[in-house]
């Protein structure tokens, strides 16, 4: 992911400083130089902390290396704008919790003159909490062959578990892994406040898992639900099953042989 000319840095171009995109930079300050494009106000001070420069997104666009970490709802819109002012050469990857949808917005928005590889780090900032190495990621090519070469990067300077898939493949697996985490997490939460006295381990568990997934920002879950082209059948599924079982159950509960008195 390096330029030719050792001379000059890498620059990365974060397009969305949120959480994920303030996360980013937290881990790959090392490697690049970093400027980052977000319209929320408010994001100055950490901006310098991490030692990122906050400019424009014409700005950003024209890094070496595009980072988009914008919602699923802004994603086309940004992509577009993009495309219009990335350079020659550049690599644009995404980091967004589908991939089947963003992977097409790249592949049919982006010039032909551009690598394109999207991405899905299969953790956020409550899990990255006490570091990433060892963390799993998702890449799936989409456009060029540099999709060896962010993985090879991942692997070696992040320290993170890098799998190779294709997006149809990220998606169906990730309905089932992030689509019924989140979805038994709301549910749950609903139900709240949960018990913290008389647990078991097994509850702890569950009640760690909720905790990594119930602060995240509302377009998270709605990307996880809705923007994944395989999430309503894995729902549909979940809830037709959880509704056979209480069926099963209700059914045992009124033919239960009750003992009598009988001479």
């Amino acid at each position: 992911m390096n330029n030719n000319d050792k001379s000059q840095p890498t620059t990365l171009g974060i397009v969305g400083f949120g959480a994920f995109g303030q996360l980013a930079a937290r881990h790959l300050g090392a490697h690049f130089e970093i400027s980052a494009y977000d319209p929320s106000p408010g994001l100055a001070e950490v901006a310098h902390q991490l030692g990122v420069t906050l400019t424009s997104l014409r700005s950003v666009s024209q890094a070496d290396v595009i980072l988009i970490a914008a919602p699923v709802s802004a994603f086309e819109q940004v992509v577009s704008d993009i495309a219009v002012t990335c350079k020659p050469g550049a690599l644009i990857v995404d980091v967004g919790s589908v991939k089947v949808i963003p992977a097409e917005i790249m592949r049919r928005l982006l010039p032909n003159h551009v690598d394109i590889v999207a991405t899905h780090p299969l953790f956020g900032p409550q899990s990255a909490g006490q570091g990433i190495e060892g963390l799993k990621v998702a890449v799936c090519p989409v456009q060029g062959q540099r999709h060896t070469q962010v993985a090879a990067f991942l692997r070696k300077c992040l320290g993170l578990t890098v799998i190779l898939t294709t997006p149809e493949d990220h998606d169906n697996e990730v309905a089932v892994v992030q689509g019924l985490t989140h979805l038994i997490a709301k549910v749950l939460l609903k139900m709240g406040p949960l018990p913290t006295r008389m647990t078991t381990k097994s509850f702890d568990l569950l009640s760690e898992a909720i905790s990594m997934v119930q602060f995240d920002a509302p377009e998270v879950f709605e990307a996880i639900e809705k923007a994944n082209p395989y999430a309503e059948t894995v729902r549909r599924q979940f809830f037709d099953l959880a509704a056979s079982l209480s069926t099963e159950l209700e059914a045992a509960a009124t033919t239960k042989p009750h003992s009598g008195n009988g001479n």
